[in-house]
């Protein structure tokens, strides 16, 4: 259910989507958006009158440093998760000198960076996708949780909300029971958006030169592109469940994010 705020283009509620045992998601659980850059106070109130209690926020370091505070930031009614997806530069704890973790500068972590992939897929878009798993499964495993132990409505988000967030959104739904073609369906409607989306992102100085010259159907989510990671994973591990078990999720987290979505 796409939601119409000021600030935002691809904000939606994934509320209803249907699960194989015959359930939906509930709705006001489980919000997935673009970056909150641009919220207007009103925006932050109709946020709130959702019951929003927590963000997890998918961008990297670099991103966040470069576009600053949004009108959420510190604000007590609401707590906000960072896990970047890249793998960064931070200084170690007592460190006077940056440790590697392990290898991509803060420069390269933007979310269209010309990375190799972490698997040779045949669609590339996907291999990327896993990568996620493969270089942050800190990361992955800390926003599900975030996800699954949120008191109230919990807003995902990246840049574009539709590549980092499609990802973590679709392990969510997945773990939940969520059926592939709702998953594949929720995922590819950020198309639905992208024009608006990435004309916000073209006017900020993080994106800008990246985005420019890239022709917008670049910039689709093509349900193939879901539908070849979670093949990959399922044909690779035995399923969602199994390759973030070997993570550390647990049996207990899983209960925990169907508890949240579902009960």
């Amino acid at each position: 259910m796409w939601i119409e705020l000021e600030g935002l283009a691809n904000l939606r509620d994934v509320g209803g989507l249907p699960t194989t045992d015959g359930g939906k998601i509930i709705p006001g659980r489980l919000l997935r958006s673009d970056n909150l850059q641009d919220l207007t106070a009103h925006d932050v109130e109709l946020l709130l009158g959702l019951g929003l209690s927590d963000i997890v926020d998918l961008r990297s370091d670099f991103e966040i440093e470069l576009e600053g505070p949004t009108r959420l930031t510190g604000d007590p009614r609401v707590s906000t998760h960072a896990h970047s997806m890249f793998r960064e530069w931070r200084m170690g704890v007592g460190e006077d000198k940056p440790e590697e973790r392990p290898e991509v500068l803060p420069a390269e972590a933007l979310p269209w960076a010309d990375m190799e992939p972490a698997v040779d897929l045949e669609d590339e878009l996907a291999g990327h996708y896993f990568g996620y798993l493969v270089d942050r499964p800190d990361s992955v495993i800390a926003s599900l949780r975030d996800i699954a132990q949120a008191p109230g409505a919990v807003l995902v988000h990246c840049a574009a909300g539709k590549d980092r967030t499609g990802t973590i959104v679709a392990l969510a739904l997945t773990l939940a029971g969520v059926e592939r073609g709702a998953v594949v369906a929720d995922y590819a409607a950020s198309s639905d958006r992208v024009e608006a989306v990435i004309g916000r992102l073209m006017a900020s100085n993080t994106y800008v030169e990246n985005l420019e010259g890239r022709p917008m159907a670049s910039h689709l989510s093509h349900p193939s592109t879901m539908i070849a990671f979670l093949d990959h994973l399922e044909s690779a591990y035995g399923g969602v469940e199994e390759v973030l078990t070997r993570m550390g999720w647990t049996k207990d987290d899983t209960d925990q994010i169907r508890a949240k979505l579902r009960d």
